[in-house]
């Protein structure tokens, strides 16, 4: 025979606690969101992580740093005063790169965060103390979020190229860049970007050449 106090134990244990309740409605929540909002706010943690480019637009990292131009990366890598260069390992490959003191845990090593033209790369000590290495990139129309795959990344948006630099890219090359960097500035704005601004004008064309269809407010062409 039960008693009461047995009673009442088994019914707390049946009830959720007020943390268990918070958490269901927290999925029931999450749940019931739309796609369109979970995908902003991904979005938007992801932008959050991103980081601010240095002047070059790299970033500073604790044993190295690293800026880029859009046809080329620069990596600095500081190493006692007096080293000598036999004693250095810079092996740079299509998608890796690897760079330290012979005989010791390397400084660098690691995926590319994208392919480069390995006959084109360089890598020099400057000073006896500063290991400069050039990395030409293959796709030259595109910024790095960083150096290796895992890395921390940078805010692209933020980087700054050199107007110098787009006289002397190819004219397919210089185009695809000013379209992205126009797209970059209409974005910060809040404004629609150069595919958005012409299907809008596609629209419009479409609509004058037929006006007697009827079209659902804010139609747009996907």
């Amino acid at each position: 025979m039960a008693i009461l106090s047995d009673y009442e134990e088994d019914q707390q244990n049946q009830q959720p606690s007020s943390s268990k309740k918070e958490i269901i409605l927290a999925e029931k929540e999450a749940e019931a969101k739309k796609p369109e909002e979970k995908e902003e706010e991904e979005e938007k943690q992801q932008k959050e992580k991103k980081l601010v480019p240095n002047k070059e637009n790299g970033l500073d990292m604790e044993n190295y740093s690293w800026g880029q131009s859009l046809q080329e990366v620069t990596v600095n890598v500081p190493v006692p005063q007096g080293t000598k260069s036999s004693l250095l390992l810079c092996d740079i490959k299509t998608n890796s790169l690897k760079v330290g003191l012979k005989g010791q845990p390397p400084i660098i090593d690691g995926e590319l965060f994208k392919p480069v033209k390995v006959d084109d790369c360089i890598w020099s000590l400057e000073d006896k103390k500063m290991i400069t290495i050039l990395i030409c990139k293959r796709d030259q129309s595109e910024w790095w979020k960083s150096l290796l795959k895992g890395d921390p990344e940078i805010d692209t948006q933020k980087a700054e190229p050199e107007p110098s630099k787009l006289s002397d890219l190819d004219s397919e090359t210089r185009s695809a860049v000013e379209k992205m960097m126009f797209d970059q500035r209409q974005k910060q704005k809040g404004l629609p970007t150069s595919d958005e601004i012409q299907k809008e004008e596609l629209m419009k064309q479409f609509m004058a050449q037929n006006p007697n269809m009827k079209f659902p407010p804010g139609a747009k062409f996907m």
